[in-house]
């Protein structure tokens, strides 16, 4: 049976003036969560930099784990023990910037514009809105409101609820954007999965037939076209986008695992690998995010809901 667990939802990490003031915060923040109960497999205890974490623990031996703070999941197991996520080594966890890895949110905008890259949702700490388990899978759910700092960028009344589902073999998660405020209101984007690959040996299939924006050799002027590839690999530096993608793609890690990815009203899909200008870690990870490229528009009560499923053969 689910726990309601009902928590202030705030941006303190952002909105803390001094380190003093941010580690008795935070202290008092994992006193408050520790004295909470939650439901079998669902676990809170302080992570790297002492920032909250939630642990997701099966009945069949799979685990995940995921940073309140941007509502970032880190790390996903499957039995064998092998780690299906990949966390850059120059990730920060001292709450001030965003953690560089795992599965990162980009909301209310994907990529640069108005407000800063990927939007702020990435840098806000959620809270636990609710857990539960069904025959062995350990189930959280986590909230995003706005407050002060998301003011501060986009003026808007919003409620984001993240579920996130353990299974034996896969790792499920249902993200819904509500609109709270009185006016409408538009948003991009997009599930921005690092997945620890060997760059050499990675592949993706399911994109044939795509309109393509490929952002290689220039970012700011995206080329349009049509992949023609049955088989994508990564030889170098790969930025692009595709539009319309169909809801199942398949991730040959090139490190002996196959992880299809499975996706409900993400209607499009990205591939991100920095090659030479991230030296130090390119060769360990590809990126294959799920994404709502085009403007999703609100009316007030409203709501948008899109699923995704990592599953490991």
């Amino acid at each position: 049976m689910a726990t309601s667990i009902s928590m202030r939802s705030s941006s303190f990490l952002a909105l803390i003036p001094s380190n003093l003031n941010y580690r008795r915060h935070r202290r008092t923040a994992m006193a408050s969560l520790d004295q909470r109960t939650y439901s079998p497999g669902v676990q809170i205890s302080e992570g790297n930099g002492g920032l909250p974490k939630v642990s997701l623990s099966s009945h069949y031996g799979s685990e995940a784990e995921i940073y309140l703070l941007g509502a970032c999941v880190t790390s996903w197991k499957v039995s064998n023990g092998n780690d299906l996520l990949f966390v850059r080594p120059d990730a920060v966890f001292d709450g001030k910037k965003p953690i560089s890895g795992g599965i990162p949110h980009c909301f209310p905008q994907f990529g640069p514009g108005p407000m800063q890259q990927h939007g702020f949702a990435r840098n806000m700490s959620w809270s636990i809105a609710d857990s539960d388990n069904v025959e062995g899978d350990p189930i959280v759910t986590l909230e995003l409101k706005d407050d002060l700092y998301s003011r501060s960028m986009w003026d808007f009344s919003f409620q984001a609820l993240y579920k996130v589902t353990l299974h034996s073999k896969s790792l499920s998660t249902v993200l819904t954007i509500t609109n709270t405020d009185k006016k409408p209101f538009s948003f991009s984007t997009a599930l921005h999965t690092y997945f620890r690959a060997s760059v050499t040996g990675a592949s993706v299939k399911g994109l044939k037939g795509c309109k393509t924006l490929n952002k290689d050799p220039d970012p700011s002027n995206p080329l349009e076209g049509k992949e023609e590839r049955e088989v994508i690999t990564f030889p170098g530096f790969v930025d692009c986008i595709y539009l319309d993608a169909p809801r199942e793609l398949q991730l040959d890690n090139g490190l002996g695992d196959v992880i299809t990815i499975r996706n409900t009203n993400w209607s499009d899909a990205v591939l991100w690998n920095p090659h030479l200008k991230m030296e130090s870690c390119y060769r360990d990870f590809v990126c294959v995010e799920n994404a709502k490229i085009g403007k999703v528009q609100l009316e007030p009560e409203q709501s948008w809901v899109a699923e995704q499923q990592l599953a490991i053969s």
